[in-house]
């Protein structure tokens, strides 16, 4: 039996994770962490640091992590996604309009929220 397993039996619960929604002009809904782990911080931080192809490279990956982190929930046209991969995929598949959109809401949120990684 391992540790999952046995946490749950004890009835231990995480706590509930604080989070923020953002609402775009169509009544699309996405919902965002308010706070990183240390160590996602220290990863986003890496990525800085590590050799890419190009500048454009590298903030493509930055801004993908940031967004595979923070995202909970993102309702679109009424169908909730709430899974890790449902969640990456739907932005991998978004348009330039509302890929940008989710960028500037990430910005706006890191902002007000984890200053430290804002920019």
């Amino acid at each position: 039996m391992g540790r999952r397993q046995r946490k749950r039996m004890r009835g231990e619960a995480k706590a509930p994770v604080e989070t923020t929604d953002y609402v775009d002009a169509d009544g699309n809904v996405l919902t965002l962490r308010n706070r990183l782990s240390a160590g996602t911080v220290a990863k986003i931080r890496d990525l800085d640091l590590k050799p890419a192809a190009n500048a454009e490279d590298r903030w493509a990956r930055r801004e993908e992590l940031l967004f595979e982190r923070l995202a909970v929930r993102w309702e679109i046209a009424g169908l909730p996604l709430e899974g890790q991969k449902e969640l990456l995929g739907r932005y991998r598949l978004a348009d330039s309009g509302m890929r940008r959109w989710v960028r500037e809401t990430i910005d706006r949120h890191l902002r007000e929220h984890q200053p430290e990684l804002a920019g």
